[in-house]
């Protein structure tokens, strides 16, 4: 397995529950419990990827809060409260105060998320100032990475895989394993990560709920 040369933080959003997954069609308590069965999950597997150093969670929510302490991520609030991209450059500050290093921004619905994938495509990413991955359907962004907190431009949003390159982010999809791509926003979505395999909140939750995946 490629390993990275240098340490890395990861910097990862995770909205409040009740206003998480809104796309997924089922009861809100359970589209809560699965976005936050999902972060804990995305958030495990980076804090077990051997290149990362530290994992930076950037939520308001008290309940996600306490459960990601527990995992050993740090969490900050989300200051600016002004959408995605100001609360990722919030948590990149956050993360560059903790380690000179590389970061990266990642997706908290990657229940599939494989260490060993991440840190393959974190490996690629150190030869370049920045780097993006696309989510399956080709125009998201799952990752997004710069050698410093300097380089780190988000653009997250509509197309925000044309937008990353745009701003000079190399793509580097076709490199990724489809654990780091894999994210959800759907039922279907959920189906297909569920066929690659879960970590063991989002499991654990399937195994409960299985008419989620009829």
């Amino acid at each position: 397995m490629a390993t990275s040369a240098i340490p890395w933080a990861i910097v990862v959003p995770v909205k409040r529950l009740a206003d998480a997954k809104t796309r997924i069609a089922t009861s809100s308590a359970i589209r809560e419990r699965l976005a936050l069965a999902m972060a804990l999950d995305t958030v495990r597997a980076a804090l077990a990827c051997a290149d990362v150093a530290v994992v930076v969670a950037v939520t308001d929510d008290e309940r996600a809060t306490a459960l990601l302490l527990a995992l050993g991520a740090r969490v900050v609030p989300d200051e600016p409260g002004a959408g995605l991209n100001p609360a990722l450059a919030h948590g990149v500050v956050a993360a560059a105060g903790l380690l000179d290093g590389a970061v990266a921004a990642l997706s908290a619905d990657l229940p599939g998320l494989r260490p060993d994938d991440l840190a393959a495509v974190l490996a690629r990413a150190t030869q370049h100032d920045s780097a993006t991955v696309a989510d399956m359907a080709g125009d998201g962004t799952t990752l997004l990475t710069a050698r410093s907190a300097r380089l780190f431009r988000p653009a997250f949003g509509a197309n925000s895989r044309s937008a990353h390159a745009a701003l000079g982010a190399v793509d580097l999809s076709a490199f990724a394993a489809e654990s780091v791509r894999r994210d959800v926003d759907t039922l279907a979505d959920l189906r297909a990560v569920a066929q690659l395999g879960c970590g063991p909140a989002t499991s654990e939750l399937l195994a409960g709920d299985a008419h989620l995946l009829d």
